[in-house]
């Protein structure tokens, strides 16, 4: 799932090699912790959150088989 939000965002920002994905374990699932540079903050979230949402729902959807509640939170 890592790797998935990973491809995703590098594809969509100026500074790819700043992005980075910490994972946590919690007790509401896994959650996911996206960090780009600054400037590329805008790109991820997109108009309204379209793109945050969308990438929200592609994680959720490639977790189905795991069975486990995945969070993605993006960090400034």
């Amino acid at each position: 799932m890592k790797e998935l939000i990973l491809v995703i965002a590098k594809a969509l920002v100026d500074h790819p090699e700043q992005v980075q994905v910490d994972v946590k374990d919690d007790d509401r699932g896994t959650i996911y912790e996206l960090s780009v540079h600054p400037e590329d903050i805008g790109k991820i979230i997109g108009k309204q959150g379209r793109i945050a949402k969308a990438i929200r729902t592609v994680v959720t959807s490639a977790s189905v088989k795991s069975q486990k509640r995945v969070i993605v939170d993006i960090m400034s």
